[in-house]
């Protein structure tokens, strides 16, 4: 007889920290299971040993808001400790100001660094806090992910700016000659080392000068001059144009914005913010110079493995991990709730948004800290922002509206009027704060709040995508499109001139070549000669790229 087989199949899993989504991971199968397993024994794990009372009422009343979970209620037999906070800030700037000066303040009182953590939802919010941390001299370390400006594209993008800034610089030229491909492969930068290290000059120098010979194939030849030929109109434009757009028109040139906008990776888009913010941060810098000085300043910061640092990840890089104080900053709507997120997903993704805001909170063993700002700065172009959805959905009775202590005076201030809070002030009469100074000195022009800056949400009670800087769609998912140009068209040709140094060869030496083989030099013009070679024909060259036969 057939026997029956056991019911011994046992899931485990919190169907309310489910943030995978995007990777694959379906809640489904867990809020399934009791159909798919008929009999199967539910056991609600719900008492909580990491954090305090109004943490985990904040975060339980908080995920109640999602219809696709089992259903559970968080419990602890700690003390109700202090209740989340809530701060608004004028704009990223004084966000970042107010947290440092809070870590300051809970380092004075004994807390370790290690204890702490920044929890962001995009990785490109950390450029700012990492600012921030090195003018403070306050050590932290980005965990889940390499440094902002360590980031592969970010690097990329630098590169470009420092062979504009000092052509001398050959890890730079390197590093970007063949980014995007252009058909420059290892072949061709062997070939430009060999004859810089020959002549003791630059390889920008070497490629200038092989670029006008013979030693590269047509195609290959044609892509370096036309490189050559950007950088040298770049580097006169960036005698008169403001290095912030000069940024943005050697990204879009060069094509290398185009590369990742063709991208199909998950991350691809999370890069084309990074290299936004990067064009951000340029802005509070003078010049080109200052800001890749400050660049080599924020990179010398390396400290130990085993030092006390602050703690900084995207809240995805977080899950599996606790802390006694986790700042949350950036809690506004098309941020967190991402808007690509929403565009995509709809109400699952939104589900899962508020997931990953259950998963920060619930992060905190004793304090939890959440931050907006009203205004977020894109391109030199204010962006009014609204409060997260989910700042709404968190309870009164856990919740407490506190003061930026980066000096904006703001309180709940950009708002909060229309929500639960409502017994804030929604508005902040101090105007002599840090955040309000540097929007007047910008100018009445700039579209600021209260200016005709018309911020998203604003008559239609939506997000606004035109002015946000975090929907995935339109021009960029990258630059400005006063700055998009058609295809790149080449009038005339590079003249690379000659070193100036006398060529060690004369006219009809015998020479060998490695690939053209024997000849005899016919012309000589300082470092370039022509040779006629047996088999190959008139060649030019360059005279470190042949021996005497």
């Amino acid at each position: 007889a057939a026997t029956t087989p056991p019911k011994n199949i046992c899931c485990v899993g919190d169907d309310d920290q489910s943030i995978y989504g995007w990777r694959g991971a379906e809640v489904d199968n867990i809020l399934r299971f009791e159909h798919d397993f008929p009999g199967a024994k539910v056991i609600r794990l719900e008492r909580n040993y990491r954090s305090t009372g109004h943490i985990l009422a904040a975060a339980s009343h908080l995920i109640t808001h999602n219809e696709g979970r089992l259903g559970k209620t968080l419990r602890t037999e700690d003390t109700e400790g202090e209740k989340v906070t809530v701060t608004g800030a004028w704009d990223s700037e004084e966000e970042a100001r107010g947290i440092g000066e809070e870590i300051e303040d809970l380092q004075r009182k004994g807390e370790k660094l290690n204890e702490i953590a920044i929890l962001v939802r995009a990785s490109y919010q950390m450029r700012e806090f990492e600012d921030r941390f090195v003018t403070l001299g306050l050590p932290y370390r980005v965990i889940g992910g390499p440094r902002f400006y360590e980031r592969a594209e970010i690097r990329d993008a630098l590169a470009y700016l420092r062979v504009i800034n000092s052509p001398a610089d050959d890890l730079a030229f390197e590093r970007i000659v063949n980014v995007p491909k252009r058909g420059l492969g290892d072949a061709t930068v062997q070939m430009l080392h060999d004859h810089a290290r020959k002549r003791r000059i630059p390889l920008f120098e070497a490629a200038r000068a092989v670029v006008e010979t013979d030693e590269m194939k047509p195609k290959a030849r044609g892509s370096l001059r036309q490189l050559l030929l950007q950088f040298e109109r770049w580097r006169k434009q960036s005698e008169v144009t403001p290095h912030t757009e000069l940024a943005e028109i050697v990204l879009d040139e060069s094509g290398y914005t185009e590369m990742w906008q063709k991208d199909r990776s998950a991350d691809a888009a999370g890069r084309l913010d990074n290299l936004k913010e990067l064009i951000r941060s340029m802005e509070e810098f003078e010049n080109l110079h200052g800001f890749l000085e400050h660049i080599s300043l924020v990179m010398d910061r390396e400290g130990s493995a085993d030092e006390e640092a602050v703690s900084l990840m995207t809240l995805h890089s977080a899950k599996g991990l606790e802390f006694d104080n986790v700042f949350l900053p950036g809690w506004e709507e098309g941020l967190f709730p991402s808007q690509r997120t929403l565009d995509e997903q709809g109400r699952a993704g939104l589900e899962e948004e508020r997931r990953l805001a259950h998963v920060g909170l619930t992060r905190a063993r004793r304090r939890a800290k959440i931050y907006f700002a009203t205004n977020r700065r894109i391109h030199g172009t204010w962006t009014t922002t609204i409060p997260s959805r989910f700042l709404d959905e968190l309870p009164a009775a856990s919740v407490e509206i506190t003061e930026s202590k980066g000096g904006s005076g703001w309180g709940g201030a950009g708002g909060y009027g229309p929500s639960r809070f409502d017994n804030v002030e929604t508005f902040g009469s101090s105007y002599s704060t840090p955040g309000w100074q540097r929007a007047q000195a910008r100018g009445r022009g700039q579209g600021g709040p209260g200016q005709g800056g018309r911020g998203p949400g604003q008559g239609q009670g939506g997000f606004n995508e035109e002015q946000s800087p975090f929907g995935g769609r339109g021009e960029f998912g990258g630059f400005s499109s006063r700055n998009r140009r058609g295809p790149l068209t080449i009038e005339g040709e590079l003249v690379a001139k000659s070193t100036g140094t006398t060529s060690e060869f004369a006219l009809d030496d015998r020479v060998f070549h490695q690939k053209f083989g024997y000849g005899h030099v016919v012309k000589i013009d300082g470092n370039k000669l022509t040779i006629a070679f047996d088999k190959a024909g008139e060649k030019k060259v360059v005279d470190s790229f042949v021996q005497r036969a």
